[in-house]
């Protein structure tokens, strides 16, 4: 393996312990898994969007709860907007 490539393998693992400050997503489309059936979530403009019922009804549900913990620090939280 050449110098230039480990350089690169280092930088990405520094990268990946230092997530928190080093990512912040801004928009993406996930399938959650939940126990009665797949769910489509979207994270967009710093906004949650689930296909689901519950969220039609309260704007909030499991699978996006489940996702803010899951990346947390990496999506920009309700006090940073």
């Amino acid at each position: 393996m050449d110098y230039s490539m480990i350089g690169k393998i280092d930088k990405a693992r520094r990268y990946a312990e230092e997530r928190e400050k080093r990512v912040q997503f801004t928009s993406f489309t996930v399938t959650f898994k939940g126990d009665n059936n797949p769910h489509t979530v979207r994270f967009e403009n710093n906004e949650w969007y689930c296909d689901c019922d519950f969220f039609k009804r309260r704007g909030v549900c499991s699978h996006t709860m489940a996702l803010e913990r899951i990346l947390q620090g990496m999506i920009p939280s309700p006090a940073e907007l």
